[in-house]
Parts: structure tokens; sequence; C-alpha cells
């Protein structure tokens, strides 16, 4: 799947102009001239094309300049930034939203007790979510439709785990997303999914942690179905400052290589 290649998402400026380039057909490919893109804008079209130069370089548009304009597509990553702003809208204008993301359980690389254990992130696991995780995590290969959808994600609320310096190198950030997790007629509400500031997972993967193995608990095996139903959550603990790390940047991720939890 194709990622953003800039280090910074967009300006507001540019992402309004994400919008008007999907409105006009670029969610699968449109023909765009700068000078009606200015004027959908109130810019000018020197201003519209500086604004297509900035969405190419974050990856979130394709283009192929030609004579009399140019052919653009919005991007996976691009579709994944304007599902962000209507999750944001969404919550604005209607009560008790929730993302119900499917897929199928999968199995991972088998390093995660090391990575959840370790203690700068264990403290916060036990301080922020209320409980200390299994050591591993329930990996869900997430369908296409779910893959499209994950960038709602973004306008939901999550616990942030702060990025952290162990004795050798600094571990990353991350954030937790409140998920309940339904298997057919069962379901476990006291689950996280953890997503990484930085991470070699595409989007199609999602990895969940909660204080009990998930797939004992609910029985589950490689290739069965389960929704993953995402709302919005807050630390437990009562002061933001509690809890906190040694540091605020980090280069790696805590689950990286976080160990699946094996059948």
């Amino acid at each position: 799947m194709a990622e953003a290649t800039s280090t910074a998402d967009p300006d507001p400026a540019a992402i309004a102009a994400l919008k008007h380039v999907g409105l006009v057909g670029g969610l699968t490919e449109t023909k765009v001239s700068c000078a009606a893109l200015g004027d959908r804008l109130d810019a000018s079209t020197q201003t519209a094309s500086r604004r297509l130069q900035t969405l190419e370089s974050a990856g979130y548009i394709e283009r192929d300049v030609v004579g009399d304009g140019q052919w653009v597509r919005v991007t996976d990553a691009g579709e994944a930034a304007l599902r962000a702003e209507y999750a944001d809208y969404r919550r604005l204008f209607e009560t008790d939203v929730e993302l119900v993301l499917r897929g199928a359980v999968t199995g991972g690389m088998g390093e995660g007790r090391h990575y959840i254990t370790l203690s700068g992130y264990a403290e916060q696991f036990r301080s922020r979510l209320g409980y200390e995780p299994f050591p591993g995590t329930l990996n869900v290969d997430l369908s296409e439709e779910s893959v499209r959808r994950r960038g709602e994600m973004a306008g939901i609320d999550a616990v942030p785990i702060d990025a952290w310096e162990g004795e050798d190198r600094t571990y990353g950030a991350a954030s937790c997303y409140g998920v309940t997790l339904v298997a057919g007629d069962e379901r476990y509400e006291e689950v996280h999914a953890i997503v990484p500031d930085r991470t070699h997972h595409d989007d199609d993967q999602l990895e969940l942690i909660a204080p009990e193995r998930l797939r004992d608990v609910l029985d589950l095996d490689d290739d069965d179905a389960v929704e993953v139903r995402v709302a919005a959550t807050s630390r437990v603990d009562s002061s933001a400052g509690e809890g906190k790390s040694e540091a605020d940047e980090g280069e790696e991720t805590p689950t990286d290589a976080v160990e699946t939890e094996a059948a």
C-alpha cells in the first residue's frame, strides 16, 4: 500500500484542495486544471498548483501532467486523510459514533512478549489503560473496505503512549484506541488497538492488546472472522501528567515486532 513520502502532513489549505479534487471524481481518476481548481478554492491558479504539488509530495495524490491540464488520482493515503476529516465532522454532528472494522485473525511475528513487557511501556499501560496486557498481540488482517475506513480512527480520541529512553535506545510512541472485539455471538470489551507512530506494518493489519489472551477467551483460531468496534476512549488515571515516560519522541515502535498470540 502506498505511504506518504513527506515527514509532515499537508496543511488545512492543501487538505481543502484534496477535498475538491475528490469531489470532482479524483477518488478514481479525473482531469484537473489549476485554473478551475483555483476558482473552486477562491485562490489563484499558482496557489492551486502549489497545493497540488504539496499533496503529491505528501503521497496523497498521483499526477500525470498533460498539455491542457493534469490527470489526478487520490491515493490510499489521501483517501485516509479525507476519511479522517469525515470522522471529525461525524463526531461534531452525530452522537454515539462507532467505527466498525472487519477482518480475520492472523499470525504475527512472535516478538510481542519482549515489547509489551518492557518497563517503559508496561508502566504506561497499567496507569493509562488500567490493566497489564497479556504479553502479545492479537493480529487482525482487515478487509479491503476496512482498510479504506481505517483512516477514520484518526478522528477518534485515543490514549497516548509516550516514547521513552532505554539504556541503549529510544522506544517510540503509540496510540491506544478503545475497542470492543466481537467474534460471532461473543464479545470482549476491555481491548485496545495499539497503533505505533512509526511501524513497518501495512495499514491492512491491526494489533490488539487486552488483559487476557484473546484467542483463549473468545476461542479464536487463524482465519476466524472478527469485528473491531472502535469508540472514543480516555486515560483511566486522573491526571494527564501522571505516568509520563522519560522521552517525548522516539525512533521505533512498541509493536514493530510484537508477538502474535500463538494458537
